[in-house]
């Protein structure tokens, strides 16, 4: 395992093996109302990314702008609108965009990347020395959805009318260019009443509407046959490409008909059939209903209770690519999850969104409430590690290594320690230590949301800006409390 925490500078040969990544990972899955124990909306992301792609929470307040003005991002400029909401986002070191996140309105979006011909197409077309254009990153559509929308369908409707003008081909991943690491993106969108299944291909998209049960997608496409939304000419285009066949027109597969057949599938469809079974068997065991608990649970999964009994050795020391995703010494997964998140959206206008957030690694991490409502977060969530935070093109970023001042790689070197060495010769040992401890803070803090939401409820429906400041508390008690447990917990399982 390359170290990390302890070193900051690396060869050319040691960056050569950080950059040889591709992005093949990502989970999403969301849970409606009718089968949600908290009868809200519940949507859950856990972000895959290389092993130095640190993730900090940023907090943007409601902002307005002049006529006329500009946004630089990472590869491309556009226009700026006149309001942009306030919102909460996990947010990779290097990039202005989200992996997932939440707006005052209670709109949440995750993303996953999906391997298509166009991407292939592209990526063949660079490396012979053509000239296609950069794009939007799929992180910084999550991020103009949320700015800029009030509801999920508005939110499909800000990403695709961008989508269709600026196109998509980037790479997703820092010090890597985009002939290396390009994607197309596949979102769930989702608010209280209603969500997404947003697929992009190129400049074209289909979406598919969610409004009852639940829906999991990962790193392939999922749209097959039905669609409630589509863009223009999307069919049309894959006939003229000889990607479908005209005289099949009627039987139109959007996933047959894109899928880039030369990436293995294996790497996503085990993962996206166990979150539909662990989605299921949720539903079973608790009369048709899922809360934040049976959620977690399928975040962080190892396989542990299927034939396959998890991993061989240890989590930590993976022998395929699972829904709580470890870095391999082998090198065939490409990084650890790097945050995980669940959001919480509430029927009644009344109650809070919520973002449940948690740093690094599901199985040795814990989730911590954000009320993007609240206001501005505790500065130590929002800093990367020494390389710092920025926005830029992903091929322009160098990698980031531990700093101490950082709440990422503070969760990070928990993981390091958890494991012991590279191989996870201690992980069997320790992490069940460090999930006994974190579970009972994640139960307690559930227990004090309920009462705290309900007095900021209260406060609001008083027309007092006081509850503004409750929530915020309430935060800055819990990630307080997760500093001072992540230190006492590093220090007890040194000596077991």
């Amino acid at each position: 395992m390359r170290d990390l925490i302890a070193k900051q500078n690396f060869t050319d040969e040691e960056l050569k093996t950080f950059k040889n990544n591709s992005s093949w990972s990502c989970d999403t899955f969301v849970i409606m109302p009718d089968v949600s124990e908290e009868e809200a909306t519940i949507l859950s992301k856990n972000s895959d990314r290389v092993e130095y792609d640190a993730q900090p929470l940023m907090y943007y307040p409601k902002k307005t702008y002049g006529p006329n003005e500009k946004l630089k991002l990472g590869n491309v400029t556009i226009g700026q609108v006149e309001e942009t909401y306030e919102h909460i986002g996990s947010s990779p070191y290097w990039c202005w965009g989200y992996e997932e996140g939440i707006n005052v309105h209670g709109v949440a979006i995750g993303n996953e990347a999906i391997f298509t011909k166009d991407v292939a197409e592209k990526m063949q077309a660079v490396k012979d020395g053509e000239n296609v254009e950069y794009g939007i990153i799929g992180m910084e559509f999550i991020r103009l959805g949320l700015e800029r929308a009030k509801s999920a369908r508005e939110a499909v409707n800000v990403i695709t009318s961008l989508l269709a003008e600026y196109g998509q081909f980037s790479s997703g991943n820092p010090a890597v260019q985009p002939e290396d690491g390009a994607y197309d993106n596949s979102f769930i969108i989702a608010d209280k009443d209603e969500s997404y299944v947003l697929e992009t291909v190129g400049k074209h998209f289909m979406a598919k509407r969610i409004s009852k049960g639940t829906k999991a997608i990962s790193n392939e496409p999922s749209i097959r046959t039905e669609w409630d939304l589509a863009s223009d000419g999307i069919i049309d285009y894959a006939i003229e490409k000889r990607w479908w066949k005209e005289e099949r027109r009627s039987e139109f597969d959007f996933a047959k008909a894109f899928l880039d057949f030369e990436k293995p599938l294996q790497l996503s469809h085990i993962r996206v059939q166990r979150m539909k079974q662990l989605l299921k068997e949720g539903l079973d065991n608790n009369q048709g209903r899922i809360g934040l608990p049976w959620s977690r649970r399928i975040m962080r999964d190892h396989y542990e209770d299927t034939f396959l009994e998890g991993p061989y050795m240890n989590a930590a020391l993976p022998d395929f690519l699972t829904v709580c995703m470890h870095h391999s010494p082998a090198e065939f997964t490409w990084g650890n999850t790097a945050s995980s998140s669940q959001f919480i959206l509430p029927k009644e206008k009344d109650r809070f969104p919520v973002m449940w957030w948690l740093a690094g690694v599901p199985c040795t991490g814990v989730y911590i409430p954000f009320y993007p409502e609240a206001g501005p977060i505790n500065p130590i969530l929002s800093k990367a590690g020494a390389y710092g935070k920025h926005a830029m093109a992903p091929q322009d970023a160098e990698i980031d290594t531990y700093k101490d001042d950082s709440f990422w790689w503070i969760m990070r070197d928990l993981l390091e320690t958890a494991k012991g060495d590279a191989y996870g010769g201690k992980f069997n040992i320790r992490q069940p230590i460090i999930r006994e401890v974190y579970n009972d803070l994640e139960r307690k803090w559930l227990l004090e949301a309920k009462i705290i939401e309900e007095k900021a409820m209260n406060l609001k429906r008083e027309n007092g800006e006081g509850y503004k400041q409750v929530l915020s508390e309430f935060t800055n008690k819990c990630v307080t409390e997760a500093l001072k447990t992540t230190k006492k917990l590093k220090t007890i399982i040194q000596e077991v």
